[in-house]
C-alpha cells in the first residue's frame, strides 16, 4: 500500500508558507534591525513574507547561447 499524499510531510517543508513561526519572525526582525535581544517576544510587528519565483534560464541568455551555437 502507498502512503496518502496528505500524510507526506517532506514536501510540505519546501513549499511557500504565509505564516512564520515566532522564531522565524524574530530572526527576520533581527536581520532588519527592528528587534534586539532582550526585547519582548510578544506583540511583534508584522513581517512581510516575500514569495520567491522559481529560477530558470532567462530568455536573453537562451537566445545568446543559440546564436553562439550557430556560429
Amino acid at each position: 500500500m502507498s502512503i496518502h499524499r496528505s500524510l507526506v510531510t517532506k514536501a510540505g517543508l519546501t513549499r511557500h508558507r504565509n505564516v512564520l513561526s515566532r522564531a522565524e519572525r524574530l530572526q527576520t526582525l533581527a536581520d532588519e534591525g527592528r528587534w534586539e535581544d532582550g526585547d519582548s517576544a510578544y506583540g511583534l510587528p508584522k513581517v512581510r513574507v516575500r514569495r520567491m519565483k522559481a529560477g530558470g534560464k532567462h530568455k536573453k541568455k537562451a537566445a545568446e547561447e543559440k546564436t553562439e551555437e550557430t556560429k
